[in-house]
C-alpha cells in the first residue's frame, strides 16, 4: 500500500507540475539560455531539474526496487516459456518478461505450422544482452536441451522411446529422438545380422535408450534390445509350464558340429548329437536340416540359465530293448566299425547296438596290435559274439576266434631252419618284427640281420612294410613267439675272410664314418673294419679324412666276434723298417766280401811288403767304418 500510495502521489505531482509549466510557456517571453556544459563537482543529482521535488536516499531505493520488481531475473542458458508478440518477414518477436523482447529466426519454426502472435513457446535464453544489446532467444536449443533432459530421464527409468531414423551412417544409423540424433550401431537393429541398413531409412520405430555420454551429449540407443526383452518374456512364459518329458513340436533353427537349435516357439532349445539317434552319427546334417520341423521330448531345463535340453531319440524304443534273440554268445554278427579307439574298435551290429573288438581279439599274434592300423571307419568285419549282457547293454565280439589258433601246429608249418617270406611289420632299436602270416610271427635280432655289416639300428636295413625272407631260428609256442635270423639264409662268410684277410697283409679301404675315437673303414666283400684314431696318421704327420680310399693293415682279426681292426701308420712304418732292413743286408753282404777278398791276399803273400801293409790298413779301416754304420743303424 505504501508503494502504490507513493506512486500515486508522486503521478499526482509530477501532472500538477507539467500543467504549470505548459501555462508558464505558452504566456512567457523565450528567453534562449547558455549551458554550461563543464563539470561541477558540487551539482546535486538527486534534485529535479525543474526544482520541485528531491528524493531522501531511501525513498529513492524504495523506488528502485518497485521499478526493478516489475522484471523478470533470467540467466543464460536458462529454459523458459515466451509468447509471440510479433512476427517480422524474417523473425518471431518473442516476449519472456524481460526488460526487453527478444528474436528468434523463423527458420527454427519450420517444423510449426500456422504459428500466430499469441502462441507459447519454450525457449532458450542464449545471451541476455549481444554484442548489439538484444535478448538473444533460440527455440532449436531449447528443443535440444529439453530432448536431452527426456533421454537422459529415458536412460535411467528405462522406458521406451519412438524415434525415426534419418539416415545411414559409418556403422550404423543416425535416429531422431525428439529431435535428438542418435546412434543406433549395427549390431544393435535386430536380433539377426542385418547387412542392408538403407531399408531402414524413414522408418519410425520403438527403442531403448542403452547408453548416454553426458560431456558430448551423445546418446546411443537399440532396437534389439526390445526385441530381446520380448524374447526373454517369452521364454520365461514358456520355461514355466515346461516339464522332462514332454513332447513339443519345434523347428530346426540352426545346425552345428555339436548339434542342433531347435525353435519351440519363442525359445530356443539344443538337441545335442548324441541324442539324435540311438545310432552313431558323424554330423548332425546327416539327420537334420534347418527349417525342419520335428518333435522333440524335453530332457532337461535349467530356470535361471534359461536353457533347456531336448531329445529326438528318445520319441523311440532304444534298441537294446527289441534286440534279436538270434544274437546269442557263440554266433556270428556282422558289423561296421563307428569308432576306434587304442584299447579296440566297437562294430554297430544294428543302429544304436555296438560290440567291442578287443585289440587282444583281433589276432592270434602275441605282438602289440594297433586297432588304428588294422581296423578303417565304416569298414565292415565279421566277428564271433564273445559275451553278451543285454541289461548293461555290452558286448564283447571277437574276430581271431573265427579261425583255428595256428599256434597249435605250428611246428607243421614253420619247422626250424625252414625259409619264410614275410612282411617287416615294425622296427625297434633291437630288432625287426616280421609276420608270416596273419596272427604268425617273430623278431630278427639286430645281430642276425648281416654277417658282414654292423648296423646303428635296423632301420638302416629295412623299412616298415618291406618284403624279406628269413629263416626259422627258433619256436617259444608258450609265448607265441618265433625267433627269425636273415644273415643264415647264407654261410658264414667268416671263415674264408681269415685266409683273405690275414695278420700284416694290406687292403685297399673307404673311410665311411669317422669321430674322434677313431674311424669305420670299408673292405672288399663289404666287410667293414675299425681303425683307432692312432692309427690313422699319416706320413707327413697328418690325419686321414672321412671318404678317403688308402690303404691299411690287418691288426687284429677275430672270427668268433666278427671283429677286424686295421691301420694306416702301420703301412708306412713297416714301409721304413723294410727299407733298413734292406740297407743292413747290403752292408753285410759287402762286408762279408770284402772278408773274403783279404783272406785271399793273405793266402797268396807269405811276406807282406810296406805296400802290401798299406794296402792291408785301408781296407781294415773300409771293414771297421761298415761295422760303425751298421751298428749306428740297428
Amino acid at each position: 500500500m505504501e508503494q502504490n500510495q507513493l506512486i500515486n502521489d508522486q503521478n499526482q505531482l509530477t501532472e500538477s507540475e507539467n500543467q504549470n509549466q505548459d501555462a508558464q510557456v505558452a504566456t512567457a517571453p523565450k528567453i534562449f539560455v547558455t549551458v554550461d556544459t563543464t563539470s561541477h563537482d558540487d551539482f546535486d543529482w538527486s534534485v529535479d531539474k525543474r526544482n520541485v521535488a528531491s528524493y531522501n536516499q531511501d525513498t529513492r531505493e524504495q523506488m528502485d526496487k518497485v521499478y526493478d520488481s516489475t522484471f523478470k531475473e533470467v540467466s543464460d542458458s536458462e529454459l523458459l516459456l515466451g509468447t509471440l508478440v510479433g512476427l517480422t518477414k524474417t523473425d518471431a518477436i518473442v516476449n519472456i518478461g524481460f526488460k526487453s523482447d527478444g528474436l528468434i529466426s523463423l527458420n527454427e519454426f519450420r517444423d510449426m505450422q500456422d504459428i500466430k502472435i499469441g502462441d507459447e513457446i519454450e525457449v532458450m535464453v542464449v545471451e541476455k544482452e549481444d554484442k548489439h544489446g538484444h535478448l538473444h532467444l533460440s527455440r532449436k536449443m531449447a528443443r535440444a536441451a529439453r530432448s536431452w533432459q527426456q533421454i537422459v530421464e529415458f536412460y535411467k527409468t528405462g522406458e521406451v522411446v519412438t524415434g525415426t531414423i534419418t539416415s545411414k551412417t559409418k556403422g550404423g544409423l543416425i535416429v531422431d529422438v525428439h529431435g535428438l540424433e542418435t546412434f543406433l550401431p549395427g549390431s544393435q537393429i535386430d536380433v539377426k545380422p542385418v547387412t542392408d541398413y538403407d531399408q531402414y531409412v524413414g522408418k519410425t520405430m520403438d527403442f531403448k535408450v542403452v547408453k548416454i555420454n553426458e560431456a558430448i551429449r551423445n546418446a546411443v540407443v537399440s532396437h534389439k534390445a526390445l526385441i530381446e526383452s520380448d524374447i526373454e518374456q517369452q521364454r520365461s512364459a514358456i520355461i514355466g509350464k515346461l516339464e522332462k518329458g514332454q513332447v513339443l513340436e519345434g523347428t530346426v533353427k540352426n545346425v552345428t558340429d555339436f548339434g542342433a537349435f531347435i525353435d519351440l516357439g519363442g525359445v530356443d532349445g539344443l538337441l545335442y548329437i548324441t541324442d539324435i539317434s540311438w545310432g552313431r552319427i558323424n554330423h548332425p546334417s546327416e539327420v537334420l536340416e534347418n527349417g525342419q520341423k520335428l518333435n522333440v521330448a524335453v530332457l532337461d531345463y535349467d530356470d535361471e540359465k534359461k536353457r533347456i535340453s531336448l531329445g529326438l531319440k528318445q520319441l523311440t524304443p532304444h534298441p537294446w530293448d527289441n534286440f534279436n534273440d538270434e544274437v546269442v554268445e557263440g554266433s556270428k554278427v556282422k558289423g561296421k566299425v563307428v569308432n576306434i579307439e587304442d584299447y579296440g574298435a566297437f562294430l554297430e551290429i544294428l543302429p544304436g547296438v555296438e560290440g567291442l573288438v578287443h585289440v587282444s581279439e583281433i589276432t592270434w599274434s602275441s605282438q602289440p596290435i594297433n586297432a588304428k592300423e588294422f581296423f578303417k571307419m565304416g569298414e565292415e568285419h565279421e566277428a564271433l559274439v564273445v559275451s553278451l549282457d543285454k541289461s548293461e547293454r555290452k558286448m564283447s565280439l571277437s574276430i581271431k576266434q573265427l579261425s583255428n589258433d595256428p599256434w597249435e601246429t605250428i611246428e607243421d608249418k614253420y619247422p626250424v631252419d625252414s625259409r619264410h617270406n614275410g612282411t617287416v611289420k615294425n622296427i625297434t632299436p633291437y630288432g625287426v618284427f616280421v609276420e608270416l602270416e596273419s596272427g604268425i610271427g617273430g623278431m630278427i635280432h639286430i645281430s642276425d640281420l648281416s654277417w658282414i655289416k654292423r648296423f646303428n639300428h635296423p632301420g638302416e636295413f629295412t623299412k616298415n612294410g618291406a618284403e624279406i625272407e628269413v629263416m626259422i631260428l627258433g619256436i617259444d609256442k608258450e609265448n607265441r613267439k618265433l625267433s627269425l635270423g636273415h644273415k643264415q639264409l647264407e654261410e658264414d662268410p667268416w671263415n674264408t675272410f681269415e685266409s683273405v684277410f690275414p695278420m700284416g697283409s694290406l687292403h685297399e679301404g673307404h673311410v665311411t664314418k669317422k669321430d674322434d675315437k677313431g674311424a669305420t673303414v670299408q673292405l672288399q666283400y663289404g666287410l667293414e673294419a675299425y681303425s683307432p684314431a692312432r692309427h690313422l696318421r699319416k706320413e707327413d704327420g697328418s690325419n686321414v679324412t672321412m671318404d678317403e680310399t688308402i690303404p691299411f693293415m690287418i691288426i687284429e682279426f677275430d672270427r668268433n666276434d666278427k671283429r677286424i681292426m686295421v691301420s694306416h701308420t702301420r703301412v708306412w712304418e713297416q714301409t721304413k723298417v723294410e727299407e733298413k732292413d734292406a740297407a743292413r743286408k747290403a752292408a753285410k753282404a759287402d762286408d762279408d766280401n770284402t772278408k773274403k777278398a783279404v783272406k785271399n791276399v793273405q793266402n797268396k803273400v807269405e811276406k807282406p811288403t810296406l805296400g802290401d801293409l798299406g794296402a792291408l790298413a785301408a781296407i781294415k779301416a773300409k771293414m771297421k767304418k761298415a761295422d760303425d754304420e751298421a751298428e749306428a743303424e740297428g
